[in-house]
Formats: C-alpha cells, sequence, structure tokens
C-alpha cells in the first residue's frame, strides 16, 4: 500500500465540516471509480504537533503509483465533474506540504538479498526486528 499524505491548514474563514464534506464529496467519488483504496483525514489535536506542518493531516492511500497516477490523471484534466470536485477542495486548503510513504515491511522487501548491482550490500539485519 502507498500512502499520499498531505499536511496542510484551511483558508482563513473556511468553514471546517464544510471542507471534510467537500473533501468526501472529491475523493469518496475517486475511490468509487477504483483511482484510489481509502482516505483519512485527521487534525491536530489541542495544537500538538511539528512546527511547519499544518493543521490537518490527509492519508490517501493506493494499491500501487500506476493507482495514483490514475487519480492524478482524473485531476489533471481541470474539466466537468472532476474540477468541480476538485476545486471544491484545493481552493480551501494553504501552506500544504506532500510525502509518498509504503507499508513497510512490503511485499517486495527482499530479506537478506545480496548486494545490489553497483551498490552496497544489506546492511545487518537486527535480531528480533523485521528486516
Amino acid at each position: 500500500m502507498d500512502h499520499y499524505v498531505i499536511w496542510f491548514d484551511l483558508q482563513p474563514g473556511a468553514d471546517d465540516l464544510g471542507f471534510a464534506g467537500a473533501l468526501d464529496g472529491w475523493l469518496g467519488w475517486l475511490a468509487g471509480q477504483g483511482r484510489l483504496e481509502s482516505w483519512e483525514l485527521w487534525r491536530r489535536k489541542l495544537g500538538f504537533g511539528p512546527d511547519g506542518l499544518g493543521e490537518f493531516l490527509l492519508d490517501i492511500r493506493t494499491t500501487d503509483l500506476a493507482q495514483l497516477e490514475a487519480a492524478f490523471a482524473v485531476a489533471a484534466t481541470r474539466s466537468g465533474e472532476a474540477e468541480e470536485r476538485h476545486a471544491a477542495v484545493y481552493r480551501q486548503v494553504r501552506n500544504a506540504r506532500f510525502g509518498l510513504y509504503r507499508d513497510f515491511p512490503d511485499p517486495v522487501r527482499l530479506s537478506g538479498a545480496g548486494p545490489a548491482p553497483g551498490g552496497p550490500g544489506p546492511a545487518p539485519l537486527t535480531p528480533g526486528r523485521p528486516a
């Protein structure tokens, strides 16, 4: 599973529940088309969180980068229903920071494999920790 994460704040005056509804309208629509698997929206509690990251954290989950690219392709059309739904979300967001993560360990990780061509060998395994 890949995780496309976005930390952000809302624009001044934006309605937080209205934003959550618009986000559900956009990402739920994409999920209904198989363009993403699931998503979650989180909000800081009591203001705790690292400096420079927003009050909100969005985790968009896809099975792989091809599925994420398919979701981007829909947004990139900038037309029709896709644009209406997407614009209802992004016009309310500011200070966005983006990241791409994966579940770890994941099914493609090989434990104890030999060195990669042209690279150093694998790091030693720590007893009691998964590779």
